[in-house]
């Protein structure tokens, strides 16, 4: 037997992993500055099996505009050379025989506007996943019995301002990166 407090948790757990989803998705859109995350959707051929790059390597972001990779096994330096090329992250490293470089190409306004429109579907992504919380949480509250039709309006009105918090909040994550990747 659910409770409206636990409709209220549970939909703002809900809401707050959509969040979360966004904030991750944007974390690995490339903008002109060097973000270790970067290479996060990056997987190398290792040992018979396609691993992430960081449990292969370490990455470090010495500068703005250059990424390393220093691989944990040094047999395993090309196969991570070629992982990145073939990443449609769109870099070219080279290596020295221990640490990969990757340099950060400036990005062209074609490229940039590209990447905004990718922001802006993840964002979309993370509304619809607030507002598949908050009408399932609405229908949960309407279906309570020995509740009062008052408390129910209540809690939907509860339920409607954790959405409004959430789309602020990716909205404003939305502004962000915008402006980040816009940034020359």
């Amino acid at each position: 037997m659910s409770t409206i407090p636990d409709l209220l948790k549970q939909a703002k757990l809900a809401m707050d992993k959509s969040l979360e989803s966004v904030k991750r998705e944007f974390s690995t859109v490339r903008t002109g500055r060097a973000t270790t995350t970067l290479l996060d959707v990056v997987r190398v051929d290792a040992y018979g099996n396609l691993m992430p790059l960081n449990q292969v390597a370490s990455v470090a972001a010495p500068e703005p505009k250059l990424l390393t990779v220093t691989p944990w096994d040094k047999s395993l330096t090309k196969a991570i050379e070629k992982a990145i090329v073939v990443s449609d992250l769109g870099l070219t490293p080279s290596n020295d025989g221990t640490v990969i470089r990757i340099p950060i190409p400036a990005l062209t306004e074609e490229r940039r506007r590209e990447l905004v429109k990718v922001v802006h579907k993840f964002a979309e992504e993370g509304r619809v996943g607030v507002r598949h919380a908050r009408t399932d949480a609405i229908a949960r509250a309407k279906k309570l019995e020995h509740v009062s039709e008052d408390e129910k309006k209540h809690a939907e009105k509860d339920v409607q301002k954790l959405h409004d918090e959430r789309m602020k909040l990716i909205d404003d994550a939305v502004k962000a990166k915008e402006a980040e990747i816009m940034e020359v």
